[in-house]
């Protein structure tokens, strides 16, 4: 639950975002509050606004670069916490939901019954998307953070292949180092650092084993020595990284892949998109695997513009908004760009390049196989309040403020039942 509104709070910024006494035109225009400022994202969201440009809406940007999203949710508490609702919000899944319990978000079912949302959007969306039956917001793409990203000519010059086995890639990471280049490409920042320790966790103890823990939150399975060995994998790999990634940004870590400054990245498809607007061509240009041991299974996050409770004359325009993300027309363009897979299951994959129709694929059969799990890092596993003690956890063992994996794991378990 979002703790800075009072159940009075909330019905008082409710009512006030509906008042509007004389109806005036509809305005024209969508405010849009996100955090997609690098080259790949931001050429993603301009296919959004030139389509609703066609429909004659202008679009007003609220960008809020930083913190894998961190700094725009704080902007986006003040700005609730003042009654000015953006028209819509990038947002996570959970995060939708505690601002649905709060009761500030609009009602987009009128809208989701007419394009038939409910038979093409996956259910692992839909649980985050709707709330007490009413469409609260609407899914952009489906990204998996489970990915390696390889510069193909460091590969080839190096004499390496795909690692099959975690093991594997720190003899492929050796390799790099040998020749002289950045084994690791890494931006130390808490949510990059918990994103790479979602696969580690998965490819130590499989698709179960990490639904329990970091779905579940079981503290059988948080206390076990399989978590143990996880953070011993993080130790292992963390080794790899250069003297100057504290800080980093996660796109400044792709580009270092892109130029051939550094052979691998763990980083979700979002990286993609950075590959695709340095015009590189996967296969030719750079690869994309599975990380070793997580093949099959996708963890999974999605954009999400959560709609809020605007006053009746930007019902419109949200409405259009809503309507034109949801298209199967714009969810092909966008997430060609974007790096991700359509939040639909019936886009076609034909203008998807090999590391997209492996991504539509790897979704579909994972969905199929029970292996389709959230990410707890990218705020699909459990509550904000839960991925952010799970982040901080993760990120002080990487720089060494946690000494070992067994105080380690014993300041997670706290800080998760801390966090509950």
């Amino acid at each position: 639950m979002i703790k800075f509104l009072t159940t009075t709070a909330v019905l008082a910024l409710a009512v006030g975002g509906l008042g509007v006494s004389a109806r005036a035109a509809d305005v024209k225009e969508v405010q849009m509050l996100h955090w997609w400022t690098s080259g790949g994202e931001a050429a993603a969201l301009n296919v959004l606004k030139q389509d609703l440009s066609k429909e004659g809406y202008a679009w007003k940007d609220v960008p809020v670069a930083g913190g894998g999203g961190d700094a725009a949710m704080t902007a986006l508490k003040a700005m609730v916490a003042a009654g000015n609702y953006p028209t819509a919000s990038q947002m996570l899944g959970y995060t939708v939901l505690d601002y649905a319990q709060a009761g500030v978000m609009g009602d987009l079912t009128e809208t989701a019954k007419k394009e038939g949302w409910d038979k093409a959007v996956p259910q692992a969306l839909q649980k985050f998307s709707v709330y007490n039956g009413k469409w609260v917001a609407v899914p952009v793409n489906v990204h998996s953070v489970n990915w390696l990203w390889i510069n193909k000519a460091v590969m080839d010059k190096i004499g390496g292949k795909q690692p099959k086995t975690f093991d594997d890639l720190i003899a492929l990471l050796d390799k790099a180092k040998a020749a002289g280049v950045v084994p690791l490409a890494l931006g130390g920042q808490n949510w990059q650092e918990a994103t790479m320790f979602d696969s580690i966790v998965m490819s130590t103890g499989g698709p179960e084993f990490y639904k329990k823990a970091f779905n579940d939150l079981d503290e059988a399975s948080l206390k076990s020595d399989t978590m143990k060995k996880s953070f011993d994998n993080l130790a292992k790999i963390v080794k790899y990284v250069d003297p100057n990634f504290s800080g980093r940004d996660w796109n400044l870590a792709t580009a270092m892949v892109i130029k051939g400054d550094a052979l691998v990245q763990v980083m979700g498809d979002w990286a993609k998109g950075e590959f695709v607007a340095a015009k590189k061509t996967p296969d030719k240009d750079y690869l994309c695997y599975r990380f070793p041991g997580t093949e099959g299974s996708v963890i999974y996050n999605s954009d999400m513009f959560g709609m809020f409770n605007v006053p009746a004359d930007r019902k419109a325009a949200q409405g259009a908004l809503a309507a034109a993300t949801l298209s199967k027309s714009f969810q092909s363009a966008f997430n060609v760009v974007k790096g991700s897979v359509p939040a639909r299951t019936d886009v076609p994959d034909t203008a998807f390049d090999a590391c997209g129709k492996k991504g539509m694929a790897d979704l579909k059969a994972a969905n199929a196989d029970g292996k389709l799990v959230g990410s707890l890092a990218q705020g699909y596993g459990a509550a904000p309040a839960i991925a952010n003690a799970y982040k901080d956890v993760v990120s002080k063992f990487v720089h060494g403020q946690i000494k070992t994996s067994d105080e380690a794991v014993k300041q997670l378990v706290q800080a998760i039942d801390d966090a509950r």
